[in-house]
């Protein structure tokens, strides 16, 4: 289970105000790329926080009520939208909506803690740690608040097109996507640099 032992490191070498940050929606062929940073007070306990990956979304959604109506955990949410995602390509984009979260925080950290690989030219001190949603409590409530985000805001894409289930699938490529893409065509919030969408019609809808 994730600990705040590198959050703890960190404290210890001077540094108080430590972010974690994690990414949702890298690989889906439809809706924005988002990202959470979340800062969390010292000793810090939340019984049972894990990678979002692997809590189901019912637990999910309870521990991103925990994390946000928490007075004393500070977090931010940063997105890129499809725009820019097909313009800079899916990790640069990531990357930008990671730099979004950061800035969207009260105060600059003193220190990031990023899920995966450093980040080139990234403007904040960090590192990157590999798996860290499953060994870092930051970066494991970072996963969460990023998941739930993206997964509510896919399902107000729903809504204004449910043709494509985006509420079912998050905009992952599955079956059902697939077949609705290509009975429908895609809408303005496919990522047109992605396969298959790359290879459709132009989007019936522009607006």
């Amino acid at each position: 289970m994730p600990d705040l032992s590198f959050e703890n490191r960190h404290r210890k070498a001077g540094r108080l105000v430590i972010a974690g940050i994690d990414e949702a929606g890298r690989g889906p062929l439809a809706g924005p790329v988002t990202a959470a940073a979340v800062v969390l007070p010292a000793r810090f306990r939340c019984k049972g926080l894990d990678d979002s990956k692997k809590l189901n979304a019912q637990k999910r959604r309870e521990f991103y009520r925990e994390l946000t109506g928490d007075s004393r955990v500070t977090w931010s949410v940063g997105m890129a939208e499809v725009s820019e995602i097909d313009s800079l390509n899916i990790l640069r984009a990531t990357h930008l909506a990671m730099r979004r979260a950061v800035e969207g925080l009260t105060a600059a950290p003193d220190h990031c803690l990023i899920d995966g690989l450093p980040v080139r030219d990234f403007p904040f001190a960090h590192e990157g740690i590999v798996k860290g949603d499953s060994l870092c409590l930051s970066i494991a409530a970072a996963s969460v608040i990023a998941k739930v985000t993206r997964d509510e805001l896919m399902g107000s894409l729903h809504e204004e097109f449910p043709q494509y289930g985006f509420a079912r699938h998050q905009g992952y490529g599955t079956k059902d996507h697939l077949e609705a893409l290509r009975i429908h065509g895609p809408c303005r919030h496919h990522r047109f640099s992605f396969q298959p969408v790359a290879q459709l019609p132009l989007p019936f809808d522009l607006r």
